[in-house]
């Protein structure tokens, strides 16, 4: 029984990931135990039928409603235990075969496995898009557009934190409108750094591009990956020290 419950908990995490992020040999491993959990509550019914009769009501209040109540019940009786003895062995045996692969499958350390194919996030296309690909940008409209994002020359000598939103469709151009604003200025400050942010973002790995982003030649060759949210704030603020 304890075995059981182990198994259980292992086939709960195998729930918590993706089926085609499981290895086959994880998926391989839980079906067993699925089918092993159906031929021990099949033997243990066929044995009620015998204890109680084939002619049991089918909304009696006082069935047995899961595996364990059902062979508690049948262990209280003399003759179905000497019944079922030989068919627990069988499954026991089973169920430790099936405890060994759980071992040899690595079930508990499950990673999901990569992908073969990921879509690409559009944003990081748009990222290499050249400003002549971008049907309008040097139009009137357009480049008013660039002048009023990049809020001015005279507002790049003010130490001020400015957000500025740019919101639409997908496919509309948005993300390389503000690669060229982006471009535009960034050379009236002293750091800089172009960060895509996803819709479920992984703060560390911001932390992380925001790094490579303002110092490229030091963090490309560190193991940023090491390193927690707090110390990698704690990098991003030593940097970006006295700077605009």
């Amino acid at each position: 029984m304890r075995e059981m419950k182990t198994m259980h908990a292992a086939l709960c995490k195998v729930a918590d990931v993706a089926s085609d992020q499981l290895d086959e040999q994880v998926k391989l491993w839980a079906d067993e135990v699925r089918e092993l959990s159906y031929d021990m509550e099949d033997v243990v019914d066929k044995f009620l039928v015998r204890v109680d009769g084939s002619n049991r009501p089918a909304d009696d209040g006082n069935k047995p409603t899961n595996l364990v109540e059902k062979m508690a019940n049948l262990f209280n009786n003399g003759k179905a235990r000497r019944q079922i003895s030989s068919a627990i062995k069988d499954i026991q045996k089973d169920v430790k075969d099936v405890a060994a692969r759980r071992g040899r499958y690595t079930v508990y350390d499950i990673v999901p496995k990569p992908t073969a194919r990921t879509a690409i996030d559009p944003r990081l296309r748009a990222l290499y898009t050249e400003v002549t690909e971008l049907v309008g940008i040097y139009g009137k409209r357009d480049q008013e557009l660039v002048k009023l994002l990049s809020l001015g020359d005279e507002d790049l000598c003010k130490k001020r934190l400015k957000i500025v939103s740019v919101v639409g469709f997908g496919g509309l151009g948005k993300t390389t409108l503000v690669r060229t604003v982006y471009d535009k200025i960034k050379g009236g400050f002293h750091s800089w750094a172009f960060v895509p942010v996803g819709r479920n973002p992984d703060v560390k790995k911001i932390f992380r591009d925001i790094l490579i982003g303002l110092n490229k030649q030091i963090y490309i060759n560190i193991n940023l990956m090491v390193l927690d949210e707090r110390q990698l704030i704690e990098e991003i603020r030593e940097l970006l020290q006295d700077k605009r």
